[in-house]
């Protein structure tokens, strides 16, 4: 079985992240959207809120779990037999900073490779901190993000 796994904070999850997944689901047997842990960030959306969120909007992709891990990607990528990582790219610095990191990882795990999928045109420019940013100030991201998560952006900074 062919296992990706596509990783981030997903603090929201996007229409971007959302049309990788489904690229991602269609190229591989079983695809693991894992939510990284980081000590030293203040998510908006706490872990229970962002795994919630990604279960709802990928329900009727079968071949979807939804995971956390702390530590090394690459770490959890061999504990769940990966056979790639995949990462969008919205712009050519993405792809200098994630080259280095495919870098290092293909240096400590040769046998998982990094896939690199372009983000659609139409949403090239649509970031989890631009949705932030916008629904802060009241801005409407149902363009930007699933129903559900243009809800509880707008609960969160009603308060």
């Amino acid at each position: 079985m062919r296992v990706a796994i596509y990783a981030g904070s997903f603090d929201p999850v996007t229409a971007g992240h959302l049309d990788l997944i489904e690229r991602a689901a269609a190229l591989f047997d079983h695809v693991v959207v894992a939510i990284g842990l980081h000590p030293t960030k203040h998510p908006l959306f706490d872990n229970a809120e962002r795994i919630a969120m990604l279960r709802h909007v990928t329900v009727t992709i079968p071949n979807v779990e939804i995971a956390e891990f702390d530590g090394l990607l690459i770490h959890f990528a061999r504990g769940r037999k990966a056979t790639a990582i995949v990462r969008g790219l919205r712009a050519a610095t993405d792809f200098e900073y994630e080259l280095q990191i495919a870098h290092a990882n293909a240096d400590m795990c040769p046998e998982i490779d990094t896939i690199f999928l372009p983000t659609r045109v139409e949403k090239g420019f649509v970031s989890a901190s631009l949705v932030r940013e916008i629904a802060s100030h009241g801005g409407d991201v149902s363009r930007y993000v699933p129903p559900i998560v243009a809800e509880a952006l707008a609960k969160k900074y009603a308060r």
